[in-house]
């Protein structure tokens, strides 16, 4: 922070580099079957299939120091989001906002470090020391520098209002009841519930300090020269792109795949941003400058990035650990941090890989049947080999889902394949074992080849349609994602000579 009342710089902190996600974790903990339905759906919250990261440390400090709780948190977050992504262009512009709307702010003496995250869920936070995350997914979403200066000014009125601060105490109080219910409670699966429920509770800021840092955040803006409509307009993008999920990963259960996300978009959050801008000015006052800020996202990585592996279609590669294989008919697929989730479209089958490590002298027969997951039935222990991978495959039941397990050794690691089916049948088990014969060796050419999704930052044409442009696009839902991409509505037409985003390869 800055003293006294002399605004310092502030800086765009982009600590640390790119890393690769092994994956890897010890093979241990218990898993019931509901439990590990909740680990399907809430992709993150299972601690017990969580994988080791390495993150590249910045310098160290020339005495020697000890680590604050602050750098400790800061290392938490680059590698639960993947390490800071690194570009020039946009950390320019991120700072020359940031500046203006410090200026702008009724703290004009707090200096703040913004870090972008190499990542491409759609979130931003903050952190009560004026530490401000960004996700690239975050960047690739807004289209103006007024979008972004939403998201930062709506950061920034969480450190003012401290709510950050009250939510980090809040915190500390969830880690001594967590130690009571690890230690108290007698049955695993009730203790995971209890603390399931505590994590939920503060994953998020409450209602009203959303609006008021929403409120807080559209007056900074306005008064940094910026379109206030800017906050409606990315939370509109923000509910928008959520809807593009597949139909199965949006009910109830789904919605803890983005558990971790402060920020969700809601229709009372876009009618109160509404509100707060009318009060500043009218529709069209204010910087956007969409073309300065296309500009600087031209490059961007879109999507996962492959040194994490990456979904195509029905299909997963990881090209740093080598490997691929390709789910069933009808699953849409879900790169986590923990693992890679999947749902068929109607919601009655899903499918988990990850990967743990087994020692070598331990058979995999004997591993499935080792108590990682409860209800096994033993007689349907069965070792066997793909695509000459030693693995084991066996069965287990929950109450309202049965799941086939498999576990194939890759190396030093073991892969494991949850499928779960609500109507268990021999074909669900024939498709399930043809998914699992797919997991092969990508070869060396497929490995030169796979390079991560980019934004691309093209003209329109005279004569070029939404539909056009949209089949550019290297994604699925084109038009869809291109509409939500743009912050275009269905329907509107495109204007020659307008910069716009497309995805390519």
């Amino acid at each position: 922070m800055g003293c006294g009342g002399r605004r310092e710089r502030t800086d765009v902190d982009v600590i640390g580099s790119r890393h690769d996600r092994t994956g890897r974790s010890p093979a241990r903990g218990r898993l019931a079957p509901a439990a590990v339905m909740l680990a399907f759906l809430a992709a993150g919250c299972a601690e017990t299939m969580r994988g080791e990261r390495t993150v590249s440390l910045p310098e160290p400090p020339r005495q020697a120091e000890p680590v604050s709780a602050i750098d400790r948190e800061h290392q938490r977050i680059l590698a639960a989001y993947g390490g800071a992504y690194q570009d020039q262009r946009l950390e320019g512009v991120i700072r020359q906002t940031l500046d203006k709307l410090v200026a702008a702010s009724d703290r004009p003496d707090l200096r703040y470090r913004v870090t972008i995250l190499n990542s491409p869920a759609i979130n931003a936070f903050a952190l009560p020391t004026g530490h401000l995350y960004v996700t690239r997914g975050m960047l690739a979403l807004a289209n103006d520098t007024s979008e972004l200066a939403s998201v930062l000014s709506h950061e920034m009125a969480h450190v003012t209002a401290r709510h950050a601060a009250i939510r980090e105490d809040q915190a500390r109080q969830a880690a001594i009841v967590s130690r009571v219910v690890s230690d108290v409670l007698s049955d695993p699966q009730t203790g995971a519930l209890a603390l399931a429920r505590s994590k939920i509770a503060l994953a998020s800021f409450s209602r009203t300090q959303e609006l008021e840092a929403d409120a807080i955040g559209v007056g900074i803006s306005a008064r940094a020269g910026y379109d206030p409509y800017g906050a409606t307009r990315f939370l509109t993008a923000m509910g928008r792109n959520a809807a593009l999920k597949p139909a199965a990963m949006s009910g109830a259960d789904a919605r803890s795949i983005d558990f971790l996300s402060s920020h969700p978009s809601t229709p009372d959050r876009v009618r109160n941003a509404l509100a707060s801008a009318r009060q500043h000015t009218s529709p069209g006052i204010g910087g956007r400058d969409r073309a300065g800020y296309l500009a600087a996202t031209d490059g961007l990585t879109f999507g996962e990035d492959p040194s994490e592996g990456f979904v195509r279609g029905r299909r997963f590669l990881h090209p740093k650990l080598g490997f691929s294989f390709v789910a069933p008919d009808g699953f849409s697929l879900d790169n986590t941090a923990q693992a890679v989730l999947g749902l068929k479209e109607n919601g009655s089958q899903a499918l988990r890989l990850d990967v743990v490590r087994v020692p070598a002298e331990q058979g995999l027969g004997d591993y499935l049947s080792s108590g990682w997951i409860e209800r096994v039935d033993p007689r349907s222990v069965e070792e066997l080999t793909i695509n000459g991978f030693p693995g084991a495959t066996a069965a287990a039941r929950g109450e309202q889902w049965t799941f086939r397990i498999y576990a194939l050794r890759f190396g030093s690691d073991v892969y494991r394949f949850v499928f779960a089916a609500k109507q268990p049948s021999r074909e669900s088990d024939r498709i399930f074992r043809e998914s699992v014969g797919s997991f092969r060796r990508m070869t060396l050419e497929e490995i030169d080849r796979a390079r991560p999704l980019r934004i691309k930052t093209v003209k329109v044409q005279a004569g070029d349609s939404v539909e056009r442009m949209a089949a550019r696009m290297a994604t699925d839902r084109q038009v869809e994602r291109f509409l939500v991409l743009n912050g275009l509505a269905s329907g509107q037409a495109l204007v020659p000579g307008e910069p716009v985003k497309i995805v390519v390869e």
